[in-house]
């Protein structure tokens, strides 16, 4: 899959504008974000973008005095392994228990959980806050036996998880042929059983049986276009664990879960992005 490179410059250039800028970058399909000199660089799927909601968002930007221009290019092809290894020496922890890391890390640190990940595109190594938010959610839940479905699986890290802290069967779905192919090579690395990965979106699921946990990481607006067939295919008691949106947005992700007949849990949070829980009824 083909990444777009949005480079914004703002003045002026403060915290608030960035993070305005995000927010709102985020709600059309923008996945990523990095601050540079000027303003932010934000990262999105070349597929997804529209520059008439670019535009439409930075006309009505709600931040008084604020001039932002901005670039798009479409990023190379790079050897994801060779950045990886030269922009992230360490391999990632989470909560002490599950260690991710790719061929390259030597001393890896001993955990419960050990993942390794041939990170062939740009994100979903686990460094993002929602990968991680997730993933702490997936250690304290109870996977044992439990059918779970991860929805946008990228490169399919979560549903590893999930497999080696006892799910069976695991669906691994993903729009991007990229994706499935990266996602059944890391499967394979890390021995995983009982995970199925399936190239389509969510009209995959109609007609399916209903599964125990559902994991959707993927955006604001595309997890309120899909949730009412992430609902479809629960059962009650069945829990969904969403992220991919900030904190600002839950309001919506909930009222809309509660819409169709599930409860809210919880919420955890981390530098402003947010991983919410919910519980069908």
């Amino acid at each position: 899959m083909k990444y777009l490179e949005t480079t914004f410059h703002n003045r002026p250039c403060t915290e608030t504008v960035n993070d305005v800028l995000a927010a709102l970058c985020a709600e059309i399909g923008y996945e990523s974000f990095g601050p540079h000199d000027e303003g932010l660089q934000a990262y999105i799927q070349a597929p997804l973008y529209d520059e008439s909601a670019l535009r439409a968002i930075l006309a009505d930007f709600p931040v008084e005095g604020t001039d932002i221009t901005y670039e798009t290019r479409e990023m190379e092809d790079k050897d994801w392994n060779e950045e990886w290894e030269k922009n992230f020496f360490s391999p990632i922890v989470i909560d002490g228990r599950c260690v991710i890391h790719s061929t390259f890390h030597h001393d890896v640190p001993h955990a419960e959980y050990d993942i390794v990940i041939n990170p062939q595109m740009a994100f979903g190594t686990g460094h993002h806050e929602t990968t991680s938010l997730i993933l702490e959610e997936l250690l304290d839940a109870d996977l044992r036996g439990k059918s779970v479905l991860d929805m946008g699986c990228g490169t399919s890290i979560l549903a590893i998880l999930a497999a080696k802290r006892g799910a069976c069967p695991v669906t691994a779905i993903d729009i991007d042929d990229w994706c499935v192919n990266n996602s059944r090579d890391n499967i394979a690395l890390n021995r995983a059983e009982g995970i199925t990965v399936e190239l389509g979106d969510a009209s995959l699921l109609k007609g399916r049986q209903p599964f125990d946990v559902v994991i959707a990481n993927i955006n604001r607006n595309i997890l309120l276009a899909d949730m009412a067939q992430y609902a479809a295919c629960m059962h009650p008691g069945s829990i969904i664990f969403m992220s991919g949106f900030y904190t600002d947005d839950i309001p919506a992700i909930r009222a809309e879960g509660e819409r169709l007949g599930m409860q809210y849990i919880r919420h955890r949070e981390k530098n402003r992005w947010a991983a919410v829980m919910l519980r069908m009824k």
